[in-house]
């Protein structure tokens, strides 16, 4: 079994939601920092959203996603979540869960594990 373990894609009409869900194992999520990358194909993957580890979460987001998208915790459950409202064909992507002991948000090469992908696809 993975460490990071993502669900919740699928396929939606623009301005449609999704959640993606990332299952952590706990010794994971305790100590690391999490977050969501996508890579659309032909393209460099894009940091998404993150949180960081412990109490405060401090969340951020990419330019592309801010305001559209939420990223929270579930502590009782060790699993990040992905809240992807008003969806744009743009969207469409497989998405990572990624964590990371010192991660720096937007350099994926800093992240320590990842999940298996989800894919989203948004369309008409």
């Amino acid at each position: 079994q993975g460490q990071l373990v993502e669900s919740g894609g699928g396929s939606v009409q623009p301005g449609g939601s999704l959640r993606l869900s990332c299952v952590a194992s706990p010794s994971i999520f305790s100590n690391y920092s999490m977050g969501w990358y996508r890579q659309a194909p032909g393209r460099q993957r894009e940091w998404v959203a993150g949180v960081h580890k412990g109490d405060s979460d401090n969340p951020t987001y990419g330019a592309a996603v801010r305001g559209r998208f939420t990223i929270s915790k579930d502590r009782a459950k060790n699993t990040i979540y992905l809240q992807m409202d008003r969806l744009k064909v743009e969207d469409t992507a497989v998405y990572y869960c990624s964590a990371g002991r010192f991660t720096i948000w937007g350099a994926p090469s800093t992240d320590d594990y990842w999940g298996q992908g989800t894919q989203v696809t948004v369309s008409t």
